[in-house]
């Protein structure tokens, strides 16, 4: 037994997914019956649902906290080119989600209430801003979440000490490593709500899966191909392609496969060596970009939220959108780093539009069933556009500087 959980344990997590899947599919074709083993979805979805707001509220304040205040030019132009790409990231998802809706089965026929009108959308969000932190964190209320996050971290940058600040960010790798350990058991959790798919539905929601898939998929390559390559002619008036596509045979690859941009770093910063960037800046930057840069954070939030209001039947208005966008945006960029870290993120961007956590945790769940190709081409986008923006950034400054 000992030898088989080791084995177990010493496959990748998305050899793990990918069983858990083929399991699931299987015994909810041939054992419809065995309903018990939906619970297994069930708790899967619970355990992320009661530690997704605790991991957002301390990776922000953390992340605010630590942050430091004295940057060089160089600096702010790569921080400005993290956060456009970002944000244009986000645009064109609801574009695309606009041209190409989706919807995913959730399992319980909830209909959601959209606000109606420009006064009603504020008046919500700012009553979500400021409802009580404690509360925010136990409801699920993201928005609140979010809010006093930032209060408290930038209250902590101001006035608390390196020794403070260095308990917060302990406390926030711990939380981290937690969601670590839920995220371990995806594969039950898969089987599970794969299940409850397959004997409800049939193999026909994987043509579903698939639909919501390729959507995610096009607009990352749409912003791997398209939208970063117009970033970097825009900002060094060169034909961009030469280094946008050596950046993706050599970082984005191997962020493919890792699926994970922290761990990507190494490569990042010997692409950038090799690139010509000068050391004191990418030693820097490539690390930021790892925890800010997040094209396809904000693809994956946008793209699946509002894939929950076309299934709900909420309209969303040209201002929703915007401001989708921005707090998809803003969500990204305080993406846990661990895989499928984005997913937790959703259900602060359903809140926007009225919807319940229950919800936007099964779409949560959803995402982790297609997150073996999802989350890997998302860390190839996000990694790849680290050393992408870091090069671009130094060509501009020494551009500007002659």
């Amino acid at each position: 037994m000992m030898s088989i959980l080791k084995k177990w344990n010493n496959l990748s997590l998305i050899i793990r997914i990918l069983i858990g899947l083929i399991v699931g599919a299987i015994l909810g074709l041939l054992c419809p019956e065995l309903t018990g083993i939906a619970i297994l979805g069930k708790l899967f979805v619970a355990g992320l649902k009661a530690i997704a707001p605790v991991l957002v509220a301390v990776l922000v304040a953390a992340s605010i906290a630590k942050a430091k205040g004295n940057i060089g030019s160089k600096f702010r132009v790569v921080i400005a080119l993290y956060m456009t790409s970002t944000l244009l990231a986000a645009f064109f998802a609801v574009l695309f989600s606009f041209l190409f809706p989706v919807t995913i089965t959730l399992t319980e026929a909830v209909q959601g209430d959209s606000p109606s009108g420009l006064a009603e959308i504020f008046t919500n969000l700012l009553t979500n801003l400021v409802s009580n932190p404690v509360q925010a964190v136990a409801n699920a209320n993201y928005l609140g979440v979010l809010f006093w996050a930032i209060i408290i971290g930038l209250a902590l940058k101001m006035k608390a000490s390196e020794k403070t600040i260095q308990v917060v960010s302990d406390f926030s790798d711990t939380i981290s490593h937690v969601v670590k350990w839920v995220i371990q058991c995806a594969p039950f959790g898969i089987l599970g709500l794969v299940f409850s798919s397959v004997s409800e539905c049939g193999l026909e929601i994987f043509t579903e899966y698939g639909k919501i898939l390729a959507l995610l998929v096009g607009c990352m390559l749409f912003s791997a191909l398209i939208k970063n390559p117009a970033i970097v002619a825009v900002v060094t008036r060169m034909n961009p392609y030469p280094l946008v596509l050596r950046c993706l045979k050599e970082s984005g690859i191997s962020a493919f496969f890792t699926r994970s941009s922290a761990a990507n770093i190494p490569v990042n910063m010997d692409l950038c060596k090799r690139l010509g960037v000068e050391e004191d800046f990418y030693s820097v930057s490539i690390p930021l970009g790892s925890t800010i840069n997040m094209d396809g954070a904000s693809v994956t939030i946008t793209v699946i939220t509002l894939a929950v209001c076309n299934t709900l039947g909420i309209e969303v208005s040209f201002v929703q959108a915007i401001i989708l966008s921005i707090l998809a945006t803003l969500g990204a960029c305080g993406t846990s780093g661990v895989a499928g870290g984005s997913l937790l993120l959703i259900p602060m961007a359903c809140s926007l539009f009225g919807i319940s956590g229950d919800i936007a945790m099964q779409a949560v769940a959803v995402g982790f069933i297609i997150s073996v190709i999802q989350d890997s081409m998302e860390t190839a986008l996000n990694s790849s556009g680290d050393a992408i923006f870091t090069t671009t950034a130094d060509i501009y400054a020494h551009r500007k500087n002659k």
